[in-house]
């Protein structure tokens, strides 16, 4: 079997007999058709991964046994918090997916002037919930140890008024100020945060109070993205300039 990455709320020890229950089991079982024998790699979020060996296979239960933890080097030295505005269809699950494989430290789902729907009060936490697990299965996926927040949408002016990480930008075209392109820089905060608009993109208003609030310009090219790909563009331009990606 190849090798297989699952996450668990579980906690994790060298040696620990740990069963896995519900999806995770289905999947491992019935999807994958894990055999007893077979090893797979399990983690919690805390940093940390370990090789698991597969005991016993039940059709509503999967024991394991965990072997030695080891700490890989996958998670960003910049926690950086995308604070996205929302967009429909698909397109959001896309962008917390991307996020999370490049290295996002937590996403704030956000509601601006230009978002065009909402979502229904008793359907909140069952939407919160999808985008958890989009993070979850991209953290499985690329081989990250820690796994994303993803929050509860909230007002885009109160996000930006509580932000406070050493570095902030908002992603914005050239008619409101002066934008620049990130460069290398000569040192690497300890958090960012990023601000990235809807489909019909931020009011010149938002964009006002942001800078107000200590957020800069940040301008990644001539062209406007979709709200799907700035994302995926703005984090790995800023991963360049913090040198986690080369140059």
């Amino acid at each position: 079997m190849r090798a297989t990455r699952l996450f668990t709320k579980q906690p994790l020890a060298s040696g620990a007999s740990v069963a896995l229950q519900g999806s995770a089991a289905q999947h491992l079982g019935r999807v994958l058709r894990a055999r007893v024998g077979d090893t797979v790699t399990l983690f919690n979020g805390d940093g940390q991964e370990f090789a698991a060996t597969i005991n016993e296979l039940g059709k509503q239960e999967i024991l394991l046994t965990l072997g030695e933890a080891s700490s890989p080097v996958t998670e960003s030295t910049v926690h950086t918090v995308l604070g996205l505005c929302l967009s429909k269809g698909d397109r959001f699950d896309w962008a917390v997916q991307k996020a999370t494989e490049l290295g996002v430290g937590a996403i704030a789902p956000l509601v601006s002037d230009r978002v065009d729907f909402s979502i229904p009060e008793n359907r909140l936490a069952k939407r919160v919930n999808h985008w958890q697990q989009v993070a979850i299965s991209a953290s499985e996926q690329c081989g990250r140890v820690r796994v994303p927040p993803v929050t509860s949408p909230v007002p885009l002016v109160n996000w930006v008024k509580t932000t406070a990480a050493a570095e902030r930008w908002v992603l914005h075209c050239t008619d409101v100020g002066d934008a620049t392109a990130p460069s290398t820089a000569d040192s690497v905060p300890s958090d960012a945060a990023l601000l990235i608009g809807p489909e019909g993109g931020l009011t010149n208003e938002e964009v006002a109070i942001a800078i107000e609030h200590g957020f800069s310009l940040l301008q990644l090219g001539p062209r406007i993205l979709r709200t799907e790909t700035a994302p995926v563009v703005a984090l790995t331009a800023l991963n360049i300039r913090w040198g986690e990606i080369p140059s």
